[in-house]
């Protein structure tokens, strides 16, 4: 276990760099906000372009770990639900909640970590985990505030639905990377390089990106923020372990990368969402704050239990 925490404490140094940076002053929260915008738009994307067109469609889409991940994030995204509404909170309240609950910061933080740690094949489980909680969850908590709001679900929910996942550069980069491996394109020269270039800055911009973003959390209500924090890091991925390696038939490096990615930490653009709907931005902000700081010790814990399964080198 010790060798997995050395192993993730560069990672988490990346963290403490950004962090400090913004503590101190020397960058601005501004300056955090570009930089993230460079990484979600141009060098994730990269990166995600890169990985999906050097794989084959039948490698990326493994139906097995879909259900496995769907149905474990479900129970858990309704037990976290449940569990607001006897609290006394509001459906989209419970919705954000859940949302805390059950969604990781997948693309930022796991992408990068678990490709480096186990190598490239870890690239397609996330890129497909990922794909579920833009696409399905994603998609599932404006839907209910929506709903909620309006009294019915609209059609111009479903419509803004859509135009949201087909402005996603991330879903963009994994569609059109799909489709060139798919026509079987060749990559010139200029373009791989180009590729490894604007691909290889996503990690250490991304972690100095996410430890900046964690000055401007706050810790306020600090009971659901660690029952929220417990929730994403140990009951998700408690849960899809359970359904990954006894409910499914999930191959056992998928099912190691599938747990691993589920014990990441809240998902910072829940916060965007929550901010953006006006609901519980401060209880979101607490969740992230606190699951990324637990996440040291309960990450290196996760990865060391299933380093095994996946002949982590």
């Amino acid at each position: 276990m010790t060798e997995i925490f050395f192993q993730l404490l560069p990672f988490f140094a990346l963290l403490g760099c950004g962090y400090a940076a913004v503590w101190t002053g020397l960058l601005s929260d501004e300056a955090i906000v570009n930089l993230t915008r460079f990484v979600f738009y141009f060098a994730l994307s990269a990166m995600l372009f890169d990985f999906a067109s050097d794989l084959p469609i039948d490698e990326i889409f493994d139906r097995q770990l879909v259900l496995a991940y769907t149905s474990a994030s479900l129970l858990v995204y309704g037990l976290v639900t449940l569990i607001g509404r006897i609290r006394g909170c509001g459906i989209e309240e419970s919705a954000i909640e859940a949302q805390c609950g059950v969604i990781g910061n997948i693309g930022f933080l796991g992408l990068p970590v678990l490709v480096l740690l186990f190598g490239e094949r870890a690239a397609a489980p996330v890129m497909l985990m990922l794909s579920v909680d833009l696409m399905l969850f994603g998609s599932m908590v404006v839907a209910i505030i929506s709903a909620n709001r309006d009294g019915r679900l609209s059609p111009v929910v479903f419509w803004t639905i859509l135009k949201g996942l087909a402005r996603n550069p991330m879903i963009l980069a994994i569609v059109f990377g799909l489709v060139w491996s798919i026509l079987e394109l060749p990559k010139p020269a200029p373009m791989a390089i180009f590729l490894d270039i604007l691909g290889g800055a996503a990690t250490p911009c991304a972690l100095f990106a996410i430890g900046g973003s964690l000055v401007a959390k706050s810790a306020e209500r600090i009971s659901v923020a660690g029952w929220l924090s417990f929730s994403k890091l140990v009951l998700h991925p408690l849960a899809v372990a359970v359904a990954g390696l006894w409910i499914f038939e999930v191959d056992r490096f998928l099912a190691a990368i599938m747990i691993a990615a589920s014990a990441m930490p809240v998902a910072g653009n829940i916060y965007i969402l929550a901010q953006h709907y006006g609901v519980a931005p401060q209880r979101v902000s607490s969740s992230i704050l606190f699951s990324t700081v637990f996440s040291i010790a309960t990450l290196t814990l996760v990865i060391g239990l299933v380093a095994g399964m996946a002949s982590m080198p």
